[in-house]
This record gives structure tokens, sequence and C-alpha cells, in this order.
């Protein structure tokens, strides 16, 4: 059984912090303004403008910062407010006894899929995958994106539809969902974040990798099993993807593909979860129905 912490409503609060790479704090202003707009309390941490080399401080800072917001029994939820590298390297010094307790939702995505995989595999609690700070900017706030994310935390139940892919594998699954960035799943094998995927519905994405090392971070899930015993599988979106000199000669969907074309589940390819603007808000360990029909995918919690 997964927890899912409480929904938000008005008045309550939201913690703002950076647990990985740096991200100036003008930035992080309309997404504040926002979620004030929006009815919520902000609370910035210590991290949030702070920089320490390529970091939101050390990794002292950095997990002070988030212990005392997961401590905070005034926060209701805690919006990583970008992503980057980093929270691997705090994340098994964190004292979890107060989160189990007052469980609280924790957002974001890229590096924080670390946490996400932690949240769910070591403590059955749901989190929020689903836009940073960033997003808000350049009235990003107004789009759907980022309003699926104001929906989420409102307890609205997502319902998504997207157009097929030609590469889709047609067919109806239902399972938990979990994933997130495809570079941190990879990273996090073996660790105490190791994502189970067993029945679960499994989603990837990533942003700005070379086309080997996609094809080799694939073969690296598929070989440690996460992809055998899925109930269905979400391809997210692929930005920026580099080639060396000497083509590899594939696309991107075509290296995918070629992973996971022998499996049986259903297979829906560009859902929009990425690093880019299309970013729908998802929930790790909630139960979700994926159906992968001739011209149109659903995706929505059962």
């Amino acid at each position: 059984m997964v927890t899912i912490p409480p929904y938000l409503k008005e008045g309550d609060t939201i913690g703002i912090i950076c647990p990985a790479g740096y991200m100036p704090f003008e930035k992080i202003e309309t997404c504040i303004a926002v979620l004030g707009d929006w009815g919520y309390k902000v609370k910035t941490g210590s991290t949030a403008g702070h920089q320490y080399h390529y970091f939101s401080g050390t990794d002292e800072e950095r997990l002070s910062d988030l212990q005392q917001m997961l401590d905070d029994k005034d926060v209701k939820a805690i919006l990583c407010a970008r992503g980057g590298y980093g929270v691997s390297r705090i994340i098994d010094k964190v004292n979890w006894k107060g989160f189990k307790k007052h469980p609280k939702w924790v957002i974001g995505f890229s590096d924080v899929t670390v946490l996400h995989s932690f949240l769910y595999t070591q403590l059955k609690t749901a989190s929020l995958h689903a836009p940073m700070a960033n997003a808000f900017n350049e009235n990003g706030y107004q789009g759907m994106y980022v309003q699926s994310l104001r929906s989420a935390l409102a307890g609205e139940a997502t319902n998504y539809a997207v157009p097929s892919h030609e590469f889709n594998r047609r067919g109806i699954a239902s399972g938990i969902l979990v994933g997130g960035n495809l570079s941190l799943l990879a990273h996090q094998i073996g660790s105490k974040s190791d994502l189970q995927t067993e029945n679960c519905i499994l989603f990837v994405e990533d942003i700005g990798e070379y086309l080997y090392n996609i094809d080799r971070m694939l073969l690296q899930l598929d070989r440690a099993g996460k992809f055998e015993t899925l109930a269905g599988l979400i391809i997210g979106g692929f930005t920026d993807m580099k080639d060396t000199d000497r083509p590899f000669g594939k696309s991107i969907d075509e290296v995918i593909n070629d992973i996971v074309k022998d499996y049986a589940y259903p297979i829906c390819f560009n859902f929009p979860v990425s690093h880019g603007r299309e970013n729908y808000a998802l929930k790790i360990g909630g139960t979700y129905q994926l159906s992968v029909g001739k011209k149109t995918v659903t995706l929505f919690e059962k």
C-alpha cells in the first residue's frame, strides 16, 4: 500500500529548496508569486539562490535545508526549484523519522528522480514528478503543464490524452506509476533508491545525452530486469539529443524501440513528460491506467 500525502488546501505552506544544482533567486521569484496567487504560503529554504560552485550549497548545507523542510510540520509540500546534480550525494543521510509521521508532497523532476525513487522504494510514499520553478517563467504558469501541477496539488485526478506514435504498441495497462530521468534511473541501480518496477507502469525521459549513451543506459535497465515485468512503458521527451562524429546510425526513437520492441505490454512514445515545456505532473506511486489506442493514448488515475 502506497501512502498518499494530504492534498493541499488554501493557506497551506509550500517550501522551496534547491537540493542539487544552483539556481539564481530571480528565476524563482515568479514561482513564488504564482504559488501565492494560487492561495498558498511560501517558505524559501537557505539553498534558494545560494551557490557553492556547481551546487546550491555544500552537501551539508543542502542536506540541512532538505531536512528542515521535511521536519517542518507547517510545510505541506516541498518544491525543488531545479535539478542538476547532487541529490544522490545527500539522500542516504536524510532522517525520515518526522516525514514518516507527517508525509508531504515532494515535487520536481530530473535529479529529483533520486528522491522520488527513494520515497517509493523505501518509504512507499507517493510524490509528484512535475514542473519546477523555471517552468513558471515567461508566462509558463499560464500553460497546461504548470496548471497540471496546480491540479495535482489540490487532489484532482489526472487524465491526459495525447496523439499516438508509429512505434506505439497498443493495449491497456494498469499499475503503479514510477519512473523519471533515465540517467538517474541507471545511476541509482544497486543503491537504496534502486527503483522496483514489477507490475508497474514505467516512464522515462532525458535531455542532452549522446545517442550511444541512451542506448547504453537503456541496456543497463534492461539487463537489470527493469523492463521485464512491467505492466506498461511510457517514453517521454528525449530532448537535445547529440550524436558523435561517426553517427550512431539510428534516431532516438529507433534507439529506444530496438531495446523494448520484443516486450508484449503496451508502450507509448512521445508522451509529454520531459525537460522541455511539455511536462505534465505525474504522481509517482499513484495507480494509473494507460490505454494505447490507434489514434490516441490516455493516461489517467484510477
